[in-house]
């Protein structure tokens, strides 16, 4: 048995993400992220010769840093099931179970696949060892304030009308948690930020036709096996008007996008002074007066 709990069925989820591609995946907020993502990397005053996109379920990221003259070689990692096109270099793997030596990487980038992960820790070390020194990390995924509004009224819903509550939404991560797990894994200068996207829906249904042509339903291990019942269904969606409705009648879904920052460790970064180093007082600097522990302010 694995070592870290299994969150997630994962064969499920890469079932549902090719029924997706097949069926014509709703790809705006992949598409979305992946735009951010090459913006963010223009701003890198670096070039890589060897970069990853690890696992971003469409080819909007690829297609995104086609262009740019910051990546030598991009190769796309992903499982085999998947069907995308064939215009990019791609080799099989699993965002668990990296095929990648040590040191083989100057550049991982990943648009919306690490929060599926049962083991974000040790996904983050192996990318961490696959990078060279001084190599870069830059990803997004969900964070813990997604879809919000559909947990509550599904919690609401169920507590109402069944005899317990059923996981619907994923236990995404926490902001403050992803950047404790960057320092972790090892990863020096971290940096974790997230941005909130609001997306309007006609009705709750209409959020959750998306959802299902994301491939990014329910695929919780804990999840419920037996169907919902309609009268449910339909109490959530009136929940979900009810407290989520803007004016015009339309409801509102949040979308956490948590972004993951981090360089393999070399000795050329920059490195934070020793304690007591200082070479002049904060006062000096500031040109104020420094008050004594035990002293009172002037008035």
């Amino acid at each position: 048995m694995p070592a870290h709990p299994t969150i997630f069925d994962r064969p499920l989820l890469r079932k549902r993400q090719g029924r997706a591609r097949l069926r014509g995946a709703a790809t705006f907020l992949v598409d979305h992220v992946a735009s951010e993502l090459a913006e963010r990397l223009a701003a890198v005053l670096r070039t890589f010769d060897v970069a990853v996109d690890l696992g971003t379920p469409t080819d909007a990221l690829r297609r995104a840093l086609a262009g740019t003259t910051k990546i030598s070689t991009l190769i796309a990692a992903e499982p085999a099931a998947a069907s995308l096109d064939n215009q990019f270099l791609r080799v099989t793997a699993d965002e668990e179970a990296l095929p990648f030596a040590d040191g083989a990487l100057d550049l991982v980038v990943s648009a919306l696949a690490l929060h599926w992960v049962n083991d974000l820790p040790g996904t983050l070390i192996q990318i961490r060892r696959a990078l060279k020194p001084d190599g870069l990390m830059l990803t997004a995924m969900l964070g813990g304030e997604t879809l919000v509004e559909l947990r509550e009224a599904f919690a609401a819903a169920e507590t109402e009308m069944e005899s317990g509550l059923s996981p619907r939404v994923a236990p995404f991560a926490d902001l403050r948690e992803v950047g404790a797990l960057m320092q972790r894994a090892g990863f020096a200068l971290p940096v974790v930020d997230s941005d909130r996207l609001t997306v309007r829906y006609d009705s709750a249904f209409a959020l959750m036709r998306d959802l299902r042509m994301m491939g990014a339903t329910n695929v919780l291990s804990e999840r419920r096996r037996v169907p919902l019942r309609r009268a449910t269904l339909l109490r959530m969606a009136g929940i979900y008007a009810e407290r989520f409705a803007d004016p015009d009648g339309r409801v509102r879904a949040s979308f956490e996008i948590v972004w993951l920052s981090g360089w393999s460790p070399h000795a050329s970064q920059q490195k934070p002074l020793k304690p007591g180093s200082a070479a002049q007082r904060l006062s000096d600097a500031l040109g104020a007066k420094e008050i004594l522990a035990g002293e009172k302010a002037g008035r």
